[in-house]
């Protein structure tokens, strides 16, 4: 059985994730940390992860970037393996995580869903095969969500940069906005409880190719990280993401 830490185990992703790992024979959850209070809870809660007195074999977090130097002490200091969900980073956080990886075991994805990351492959094959096209990317999320765009549009962004090293260009704007040649359109909606969508456009000449995800509940992410979760325990030292657990 593995023992599990929940970072923002109250937050909208931690009380799916809770649920699913109180439901799964292969899990235990250990205890939770979140600045949120909730007094119906049956396992330990915390304020802040430093705190935790509970052993646990690996730690999943869906919180916010600002918990980060606090989550990476915890693992450092405990050598307790890292499962990271959370968005927003900054390349210097980014870099953080990357570094703290070769003291300990670290599972890092913007999008734990296996679907979006199949949408990474394909859009990498597209943008092979379609580099004279126009690229849009649109991103659909819940009226709550903080950062924008979200972490899944800037990793189609990358994934499709690596091949063209086209530029970035976020929600077009203004009398004289017209679109360059080599650039990436990237486009946030907010709005209800859309779990999440994504929508990459390959424009061309009289014709146009879409690929596309759309996330139908939270519940895909939380199962992901899970995923994550059994694959990165026992593992060495080392960053690791989603490519390491499905073979495209």
């Amino acid at each position: 059985m593995i023992k599990v830490i929940v970072n923002g185990s109250l937050g909208k992703m931690g009380e799916v994730l809770t649920k699913l790992i109180m439901e799964d024979e292969d899990f235990k959850l250990v205890a939770g940390v979140s600045k949120y209070k909730n007094d119906n809870i049956n396992y330990p809660i915390y304020s802040n992860i430093l705190d935790v007195k509970e052993k646990a074999d690996v730690v999943i977090d869906f919180s916010r970037p600002d918990s980060l130097i606090d989550l990476l002490s915890y693992s450092k200091n405990t050598k307790t393996a890292l499962v990271i969900a959370t968005t927003g980073y900054s390349d210097e956080e980014l870099n953080m995580i990357e570094e703290t990886s070769k003291e300990v075991s670290i599972f890092h994805s913007s999008n734990m869903s296996i679907g979006v990351n199949l949408i990474l492959k394909l859009v990498e094959i597209s943008a092979k095969a379609l580099a004279d096209f126009d690229i849009e990317i649109i991103e659909k999320h819940h009226n709550k969500k903080v950062d924008a765009p979200s972490g899944t549009a800037l990793m189609i962004a990358n994934e499709i940069q690596k091949v063209l090293n086209n530029e970035f260009n976020y929600g077009r704007y203004g009398k004289n906005a017209k679109r360059k040649e080599n650039e990436i359109g990237i486009h946030a909606v907010r709005g209800g409880t859309i779990a999440g969508d994504h929508s990459i456009i390959f424009a061309g000449k009289d014709e146009i190719v879409e690929v596309n995800h759309i996330a139908l509940s939270k519940e895909i992410f939380a199962q992901g990280s899970l995923k994550a979760a059994k694959f990165i325990v026992n593992k060495e030292n080392g960053y690791y993401n989603m490519k390491d657990v499905i073979s495209i």
